[in-house]
């Protein structure tokens, strides 16, 4: 070894890399009320590090955030502006197999949207849904039956 690589040995850099975080899109609920409000909301999460979009709904009272971003900082970020704010509870009426169960019907979830709820699925060994089934549109053997 030469002094030239023993001398080197010192001069490196050695850079401890980070991993860069996934593209991720975040949704939040916020309480906005006029323009001002909205216009708040998205200047605090538009001037934030690894943000690519910011959509901003205040008729569902919706932002979707996209970016190499962590979603508890975004959400951090929208309650410093100083309105209630939290992550998107609600998911489309169509994925949801009972839409009205309690817990899951909410008066303020926008139209087509449903709460995020554990539902409860019907047994489906009883003996009067399995004879109902029998007669059904859905069912392929009913001509065979009837």
């Amino acid at each position: 070894m030469g002094a030239l690589d023993y001398l080197s040995n010192f001069c490196t850099v050695t850079s401890t890399r980070s991993k860069r975080k996934a593209l991720q899109t975040v949704d939040i609920k916020v309480k906005m009320d006029c323009d001002g409000c909205e216009r708040r909301v998205k200047n605090a999460v538009t001037n934030m590090k690894g943000i690519k979009s910011v959509e901003v709904n205040r008729k569902q009272q919706r932002v979707t955030v996209s970016g190499y971003v962590e979603p508890n900082k975004v959400l951090k970020r929208v309650k410093s502006t100083g309105k209630r704010a939290e992550f998107w509870p609600y998911v489309p009426q169509h994925l949801v197999y009972y839409p009205y169960a309690p817990g899951a019907y909410d008066k303020r979830a926008p139209s087509g949207y449903v709460r995020n709820v554990v539902q409860a699925f019907p047994a489906s060994n009883a003996t009067e849904d399995n004879i109902v089934s029998l007669f059904s549109d859905d069912n392929v053997n009913a001509c065979s039956i009837m």
